[in-house]
């Protein structure tokens, strides 16, 4: 008997539980850490400058939390580029489709995320720098065992 209660209290926990997904309130793009709501307007060809980036990364679903350029509408690829007569710092263009852009305008600097540390030029420099000190104490272990062999 206690073992039939406790399998249905374990199954009861197991069917209940429910897992819940954030719901976008805004469409948004993230570019070079700055988040970019995009509006309804549309970009006309004339005005598309070169492109810039692209969707990169999606935002956790249950957290919010997201890194590098990513969307939460934008599929991995849509790509971002400049509006001719106004600043990246304002706004920039978001393909929706081959030949259609829509605005999307600066809204706030993207918060912290511990993988933007990965994605930018930070890695390169540390790996770079841990080269360099492994050539460097080569060669001094060289020029060391050069000197005692010379005695």
């Amino acid at each position: 008997m206690k073992k039939t209660i406790m399998c249905l209290l374990i199954i009861t926990l197991l069917v209940n539980s429910s897992a819940h997904a954030l719901s976008w309130a805004i469409e948004f793009v993230v570019w070079n850490g700055k988040v970019y709501e995009v509006t309804d307007e549309k970009v006309i060809d004339s005005l598309i400058g070169k492109r810039i980036g692209e969707v990169k990364t999606k935002p956790n679903d249950m957290t919010g939390s997201h890194y590098g350029n990513a969307s939460n509408y934008y599929p991995i690829g849509t790509g971002y580029f400049k509006i001719s007569g106004i600043s990246p710092r304002d706004a920039i263009a978001v393909e929706e489709s081959a030949g259609k852009w829509v605005k999307a305008v600066y809204a706030h600097k993207a918060p912290f995320h511990w993988m933007n540390v990965f994605n930018g030029i930070f890695p390169f420099l540390v790996l770079f720098a841990i080269v360099l000190l492994f050539v460097l104490w080569k060669r001094k272990v060289r020029r060391h065992e050069g000197d005692n062999g010379e005695l």
